[in-house]
């Protein structure tokens, strides 16, 4: 065989090799510590990098080779794909741990003939047609809910059935990082009012906004929408669940107002990802509070909240010691758009401008005392300027041979 042949097969065999791996680098400029740091990759940049990929016939791998739980979402589960390359596929996620000065982290894709297996879930989101209409949602540390149209639906024929119209979101703290929506609602409704260990339903909503939900400020006074009217699970786990409510219409001062809110819950963070899109007309832009309850504690409890407004930082955060039932704190970041801080009777609030159709991003949790994460005001406070200025100094991500 002569030279050039030869060259030409073993350039095949080069290119094919490297279609069979590829390297991500992310970089953390910053050089803070980022505890479960989500890494999310385009599945177009995947396969671009390695062609005709199967996702449970790849392996990521950190430096040290270790195989890494992974998910990828599929955001168009109704597509066709006959040349096989994940035109219904949205992002191939994973976490790393970045240790304080950590700068940069390198990962392999590979492909693998043995199977993927499937990974333990820590993130879980579902709507709950057994109880009104509920749809709940949690990670490996604080569980959420929130009300449908069943809930909000009067009781026409006397039969007691609970009556509540709110679009404020509620928390339920865990001491377990498996998933227990779900065991919950089995139990029945009164028993996760009480912790039988596993931790307890004991935040109150009423029509507050409860731990992050919305309106519309007027300067003087909120506007909200009632329960959601429609849901959608897009993402389920195992590192993020990706789901959508809609909200509306509600008349603020004339104004026809609608929102969509599409939460990202990832897995080892106490604060969710909101995203809400208002659709209105007749304004160039309106002023949104988003809300912390003042006094959300079951009865006896005896709170007494401290609210911590940070400009700087653009967040808002409360701690509400609690007798028996243990302290929790809440929070909201609002990385940007932010116009201030209010209060009315029920909610401290605060405030970003919108226009129609941008979506507004902010984050929203809790984290309870009786969780083993947090024992005082001031480790909460601190987690939440931790997250604030993780979320101000994104990582970056780059993919080579």
């Amino acid at each position: 065989m002569n030279a050039r042949p030869l060259a030409l097969l073993l350039g095949f065999v080069a290119a094919a090799h490297a279609a069979d791996k590829f390297t991500i680098t992310t970089t953390n400029d910053s050089g803070l510590a980022r505890p479960a740091e989500t890494i999310a990759v385009k599945w177009s940049d995947v396969n671009a990098a390695m062609p005709h990929a199967l996702i449970q016939h790849i392996a990521v791998k950190d430096e040290a080779g270790h195989a890494l739980p992974f998910q990828v979402t599929n955001v168009n589960p109704e597509s066709k794909d006959p040349q096989n390359i994940g035109i219904a596929y949205g992002e191939l996620l994973f976490q790393h741990d970045f240790a304080a000065g950590e700068k940069r982290a390198t990962f392999t894709v590979e492909r693998t003939d043995a199977i993927a297996p499937p990974f333990p879930t820590k993130v879980f989101a579902r709507y709950v047609p057994e109880r009104l209409d509920d749809f709940a949602w949690e990670n490996d540390r604080i569980a959420h809910r929130t009300y449908g149209p069943a809930l909000a639906a009067p009781d026409s024929e006397h039969r007691g059935k609970e009556v509540l119209v709110t679009s404020g979101l509620d928390v339920w703290c865990k001491r377990v990082t498996y998933p227990i929506v779900d065991r919950w609602y089995n139990k029945g409704h009164d028993h996760y009012h009480h912790d039988e260990g596993e931790g307890m339903d004991m935040y109150n909503v009423g029509t507050s906004r409860g731990c992050g939900g919305t309106g519309i400020w007027d300067g003087h006074s909120l506007a909200v929408a009632g329960n959601y009217v429609t849901w959608k699970v897009i993402a389920n786990g195992p590192i993020r669940a990706i789901f959508e409510l809609t909200y509306g219409p509600w008349i603020v001062n004339g104004i026809k107002v609608t929102e969509v809110k599409r939460f990202t819950v990832d897995a080892g963070h106490n604060l969710d990802c909101i995203e809400s899109t208002f659709g209105f007309d007749g304004a160039p832009e309106l002023t949104v509070g988003i809300g912390l309850n003042k006094d959300s504690a079951d009865k006896g409890q005896d709170p007494h909240p401290t609210v911590t407004k940070n400009e700087a930082q653009h967040s808002l955060a409360q701690w509400e010691p609690q007798k028996v039932n243990g302290d929790l704190g809440e929070a909201i970041i609002l990385p940007a758009n932010f116009s201030g801080f209010a209060e009315d009777k029920v909610n401290q609030l605060i405030l970003a401008k919108v226009a129609p159709g941008n979506p507004l991003r902010y984050f929203v949790g809790a984290g309870w005392a009786k969780s083993g994460q947090f024992s005082s005001e001031q480790e909460w406070k601190s987690y939440v300027a931790a997250e604030a200025a993780r979320i101000a100094a994104p990582i970056s991500i780059a993919i080579s041979d």
